[in-house]
């Protein structure tokens, strides 16, 4: 049996997605910059996926820009609004378990003379609004907070924060990193005051490659990549027509079963929790239930390193992951396991489940099944 529980790294594209990129690819795959009918055709695809995407948001679609994934789409946000606003102050704030994405530029522009606070999480992960109210400034000019985090699942208070930053200064700008939370959570970026929104295709059933960042309307912010100008200047390069479309197909199947969808994986989640408590000496990470992400689980299992219990799994067919794939082959530990205090023996020992639509309760019996018998094989072999 093969069981895949490392959605958070990447999902399975729907077969759905995947036949209409190979027909963009084959049929409608002129550039939507030429004038002719391939152009066109081509240009329409990209106009109906904004469309798409801007409904499910409740914004316009001209503040849609597609970016090669969230990556781009994290650094567009930040490099090229502190650039563009540095003139009314260079104080930026984030979180301290923020994904590398976010935590790489922040200290890029660190070296560029820009001055980074990073608020603490409880051990839930959570941030509080008061640290927040406490960290703005009057040079403050960006705040960046992840919406749900990748690694164990918190869910932070991103529409009361936007109100709290709004409330203090309303031209602060406040990014959301919602890589994790899109297509698992109801997000309206103007209800809940966000100015800038980044979501990546490959987490939500859609290709790799590809995804977009919403940018308010009037949103003072410069370009990072230079070249033919396209999506108003603000990145350039000619557009993956079949993975925008791609994207938007994906993000439109989501959410027109959301609810459903989400109230199964969050009845999986607690019949996976209650059974991996039934194994001695095995912690869980981040929120319970409801109040955290409904497809992620981190555990630690004491006396087992993450990539032995790792590879150990991967033998019986079950694939999971020691963390965030782009921080997995880093020497240095978690900054998401340090940020929540986790003792160095449970840091070492961690591994995350993540499910998505298509993970079936048989898998979760078959992966529980694998773990009780083999957690005390491992743990009788590991050198103390």
């Amino acid at each position: 049996m093969e069981v895949y529980l490392d959605n958070s790294a990447t999902t399975r594209t729907f077969p759905e997605v995947a036949e209409l990129m190979t027909k963009i690819m084959c049929e409608d795959y002129g550039n939507a910059s030429s004038m002719h009918l391939k152009g066109v055709q081509a240009e329409n695809h990209i106009k109906y996926a904004k469309e798409t995407l801007a409904g499910l948001m409740k914004v316009n679609e001209k503040e849609i820009i597609f970016t090669s994934g969230g990556t781009e789409s994290d650094n567009l946000a930040l490099i090229g609004c502190a650039m563009a606003n540095y003139r009314s102050g260079k104080h930026l704030i984030t979180t301290q378990i923020e994904h590398p994405a976010i935590l790489q530029p922040m200290h890029y522009l660190e070296d560029q003379g820009f001055e980074v606070t990073y608020l603490p999480v409880d051990k839930a992960g959570r941030i509080s609004l008061e640290d927040l109210r406490k960290a703005i400034r009057p040079d403050t000019i960006l705040v960046s907070i992840m919406h749900t985090n990748n690694e164990i699942g918190a869910v932070e208070p991103v529409a009361e924060a936007g109100r709290l930053i709004h409330g203090m200064n309303p031209g602060i700008l406040f990014h959301v990193d919602a890589i994790q939370g899109f297509g698992k959570f109801r997000i309206y970026p103007k209800k809940m005051g966000i100015d800038l929104l980044s979501v990546s295709g490959h987490k939500i059933h859609g290709p790799k490659g590809v995804g977009f960042l919403y940018v308010r309307d009037g949103v003072k912010i410069h370009n990072i990549i230079y070249g033919g100008g396209q999506q108003k200047n603000l990145r350039s390069g000619t557009e993956n027509t079949a993975g925008v479309a791609g994207l938007a197909k994906a993000a439109d199947m989501l959410y027109a079963h959301l609810e459903e969808d989400t109230k199964k994986l969050y009845g999986l989640k607690e019949y996976f929790i209650a059974g991996l408590n039934k194994v001695n000496d095995i912690r869980i990470n981040g929120p319970a239930g409801t109040d955290g992400a409904p497809h992620i689980i981190s555990i630690s299992v004491r006396g087992i390193r993450s990539e032995v219990l790792l590879h150990a799994l991967e033998d019986k067919g079950i694939y999971v992951s020691a963390g965030s794939a782009c921080a997995a082959r880093k020497p240095h530990a978690s900054a998401t396991l340090k940020a929540i205090r986790l003792d160095k023996e449970f840091t070492d020992s961690t591994i995350r489940f993540s499910m998505s639509v298509f993970t079936t309760r048989e898998e979760i019996d078959y992966t529980l099944r694998t773990m009780y018998d083999m957690i005390p094989m491992l743990r009788r072999y590991t050198r103390r």
